[in-house]
């Protein structure tokens, strides 16, 4: 890193606080509202949405786990990215009408107003210990990477990380991630493709990538060029399999996009309906680009490896777009990358504490202090990051044992162990007024379970703590693949769900009429928003073409 470009990351964090204090200082302290502070004001664009929707889910982690992907010839691994725009049609068009009708502040809330009290408190508690486990502490543990390379120590970088990000979110609110994740979104895109840039001029363009990776190729055990470019593997692949890809995938994406808090309070912040949706479709279309953003990266750095160009470990392949970065590029567009990493850690960060911080002042907080006035809740709400900060650090040592697979691949392992009955409970409740807060509670409960025994186990089996047996039914259950076994239990949680709530009886139709389906009163009408969704499954489809063997082919 030279001056020039430790200069140009340092513009970097003076053009990212002085938008944190330009809407931190859009109010005093007693003219802060809950709704100010939560929800940025409920009322945003759908630009600002989308883009901090993007932003938000691109983390550090992401980027290199991603990368490293590239790196090892694991592109199903970016189907996640693909999977995602059609999932985000899915939330603009069934989730979001249901969330800003209802008035809510989180998923918790809107759990109680369909279910039970119980099924709040549920999902609130499980929320906090997933931002802990899969996000914040994750998210900090990437970006320690990402200040490795910079040459500062990895504890170190971790802790500037947290208080320079904790610093605007707790100050500004939604208001301030928001608007600092739309200016995240635009350097990230940029710095990653000025490596793609730099990272094809010298290897001789797209053709010379093609041509290292083929004569690459016909040494034992390296991968061909069919194989750094196919999103779809065997169902018999023991990762990605295309079922667990195709049916497997989409209940974590569902989990993710449509009901986390982390995601959804973004568009909890839209001034309409309309403004939620095209910024959920804008984000759809975003979520195309790490593909070529983030995977290709990755592969370029293996071309590179395998030319001598760069080094790095293919056995610690999330190391790839940094070694691609501090080897390859010139003076000050090294800051750029840097800075463009340093976005994304940021603005998934800030996204973490103020979601966790959302929902411990509004389900735990103001439950118990009903009486709280504004203020109090604003006051709480900065005071609670605190906690999760300390606990997040905390988990980082643990992470080691469940990373074998990378970063990437531990994040979507963590998820699949978890999102099934979630997303059941969500899904089925909209479109099903007879499903009821019994048969939600009983298969929350249930899937926790057994998703936490999963998680439990694999833990031990990794770290050598218990022997399993060979052809043993503990030796079956661990060795199902983890998006297989996220079908499994979201349609075992499903099955659960309709058996308890058939078995008692219903909740009061009445209380329904905001949180689940109602007979159409309105005709069909051709909009904006209708052609935006048909133009993004097109892509969608086009890009699951042109990445299989019949497209590569």
């Amino acid at each position: 890193m030279n001056i020039l470009d430790f200069a140009v990351v340092a513009i970097y964090f003076g053009i990212i606080l002085w938008i944190a204090r330009w809407a931190a200082s859009s109010k005093t302290d007693s003219e802060f509202s809950s709704v100010d502070y939560f929800l940025a004001g409920k009322n945003q664009g759908w630009l600002v949405i989308g883009a901090s929707l993007f932003a938000s889910n691109i983390g550090s982690e992401i980027i290199l786990g991603v990368s490293g992907a590239g790196a090892r010839a694991d592109m199903p691994m970016a189907n996640f990215e693909i999977l995602a725009s059609l999932v985000l049609i899915l939330f603009g068009w069934v989730f979001v009408p249901f969330y800003l009708r209802s008035g809510i502040y989180t998923m918790p809330e809107f759990l109680e107003k369909r279910y039970s009290r119980a099924c709040r408190d549920y999902l609130s508690v499980v929320s906090i210990l997933a931002y802990i486990i899969t996000k914040i502490s994750l998210i900090i543990f990437a970006g320690a990477l990402v200040f490795e390379v910079l040459g500062i120590p990895f504890w170190t970088g971790a802790i500037i990380t947290v208080v320079a990000t904790g610093f605007y979110t707790v100050l500004g609110g939604l208001k301030a991630v928001i608007y600092t994740d739309m200016v995240q979104a635009f350097i990230l895109i940029l710095g990653t493709v000025v490596v793609s840039i730099f990272g094809l001029y010298q290897l001789g363009g797209w053709d010379g990538l093609i041509d290292t990776i083929s004569v690459a190729s016909l040494e034992d055990g390296k991968p061909s060029v069919s194989q750094f470019f196919n999103l779809w593997r065997p169902m018999k692949d023991t990762d990605y399999p295309w079922t667990g890809m195709l049916f497997g995938a989409p209940i974590l994406g569902v989990w993710y996009w449509c009901t986390d808090q982390y995601i959804v309070q973004r568009a909890l912040s839209a001034k309409d309906i309309s403004n939620a949706r095209k910024g959920a479709l804008f984000a759809g279309y975003l979520k195309l680009l790490p593909v070529f953003l983030f995977f290709i990266p990755g592969v370029i750095a293996y071309a590179m490896l395998q030319k001598g160009i760069i080094s790095f470990s293919l056995e610690d392949a999330d190391q790839a777009l940094p070694a691609l970065i501090t080897q390859v590029l010139p003076i000050g567009f090294k800051g750029l990358a840097i800075a463009g990493l340093l976005a994304a850690l940021m603005s998934s960060l800030s996204s973490a504490f103020n979601s966790s911080s959302t929902l411990l002042t509004i389900d735990f907080y103001q439950k118990f202090r009903p009486e709280a006035t504004e203020k109090d809740l604003v006051r709480f709400g900065r005071l609670a990051t605190v906690v999760l900060v300390v606990l997040s650090l905390g988990w980082i040592p643990f992470m080691d044992a469940l990373m074998g697979g990378g970063i990437f691949h531990y994040l979507q392992s963590i998820q699949a162990y978890i999102s099934p009955p979630i997303a059941a409970v969500f899904l089925l409740g909209l479109f099903f007024k007879w499903i009821n807060a019994r048969g939600a509670i009983v298969a929350l409960w249930t899937g926790f379970t057994i998703g936490v025994a999963r998680l439990v186990l694999e833990f031990m089996s990794n770290n050598e703590s218990i022997v399993v047996a060979k052809g043993s039914a503990l030796a079956y259950f661990l060795d199902i693949n983890f998006l297989h076994f996220a079908l499994f239990l979201f349609l075992f949680c499903s099955a659960l769900l309709m058996l308890v709530s058939k078995m008692t009886a219903p909740q009061p139709e009445a209380e329904l009429a905001l949180v689940t389906f109602q007979k159409k009163t309105t005709s069909f009408k051709w909009s904006t928003d209708v052609s935006l969704t048909i133009i993004l499954v097109v892509l969608v489809l086009v890009l699951w073409w042109i990445f299989s063997p019949l497209g590569i082919g």
